[in-house]
């Protein structure tokens, strides 16, 4: 046997002691760290377990060499009197809870009883169609995201007031029957504004996600399986991005419909030229409005 110095076999034996404490650790850290890494990837699920399916499942740990090495040197120290508790983190689940709601066919009665929370002018809800209301809504929706007029299918009744043009006020430059766009007309919409800007957008933006369902049913009717939602906020986005026309909107009539002299604002789409009839005023309070609900929905 070699010949060791007294002094040299207690540095080793310091030495082995003093490596206990640190072996420890380092184990502790990767048993940690497996751990965690089986919580995470099992987060990345789409269907993550939750917490308790998770304690029932330990970490698995292949065994290798330098494991083994350090398995071996740990059992030939003292025992460790402070056990390490692992770490799992809680799983935080936000229940969703469905509203429950009738057959498409029998709604109307249920959206009835709903609407009186949307605005506190409950007199004006007496403008709405209450037949067959999410089917009106989502074709009317539809047909004027591609500017089109359903014109069968508005959620709401015709104005009482028809448009008309006193056609005893003189021509316009001495042009024969074309006459000067007179803003009181526009008046006519005036209470449909109204029920618009009284209405609640959170509260509405809420109802949309509650009936969802329903427009989703309607919607898929039409032949569509995309969701209903991109189409309304593309018949939001024409109205925000409609611009009234700096030149006067004067009219004509050479048989028994009015239209546009101006061939540029005649060729536009049904759905613009709508808007324009509203009126300036009138359009930029639906702007305000529908630019709130949108910026919800988008949420």
């Amino acid at each position: 046997m070699e010949n060791v110095e007294p002094t040299q076999l207690e540095e080793q034996g310091e030495s082995k002691r003093n490596s206990g404490p640190l072996i420890i650790f380092i184990v502790t850290l990767v048993l940690v760290a497996v751990a965690l890494w089986q919580f995470s990837t099992g987060k990345t699920d789409k269907h993550a377990m939750d917490t308790s399916e998770l304690l029932k499942q330990p970490p698995v740990v292949e065994a290798t060499q330098p494991m083994q090495a350090v398995a071996d040197e740990l059992s030939s120290e003292a025992p460790v009197s402070e056990v390490v508790e692992p770490i799992v983190a809680e799983a935080v689940i936000e229940q969703v809870i469905a509203v429950p709601l009738p057959p498409l066919d029998e709604s109307d009665a249920w959206i009835q009883g709903k609407l009186p929370e949307l605005t506190w002018r409950n007199e004006l809800l007496s403008l709405l169609i209450t037949e067959d209301i999410i089917r009106r809504f989502v074709v009317f929706t539809d047909n004027f995201s591609q500017g089109l007029l359903a014109y069968e299918h508005s959620p709401f009744i015709q104005p009482k007031v028809k448009f008309s043009v006193d056609e005893q006020s003189p021509n316009v430059d001495g042009q024969q029957n074309v006459w000067q766009w007179d803003g009181e007309t526009s008046k006519r919409f005036d209470l449909y504004v109204d029920l618009l800007r009284s209405i609640d957008s959170t509260t509405l933006v809420k109802l949309y996600v509650d009936f969802k369902p329903l427009i989703d049913e309607a919607y898929s009717e039409l032949g569509y399986e995309e969701d209903f939602t991109y189409t309304l906020q593309d018949a939001i986005t024409r109205v925000l991005d409609m611009e009234l026309p700096k030149s006067a909107m004067n009219v004509t009539r050479t048989s028994v419909m009015y239209k546009f002299d101006d061939p540029q604002l005649e060729a536009l789409d049904d759905s613009d030229k709508l808007l324009l009839r509203i009126g300036k005023e009138n359009l930029l309070i639906i702007k305000s409005v529908l630019l709130e609900v949108n910026e919800k929905l988008a949420k």
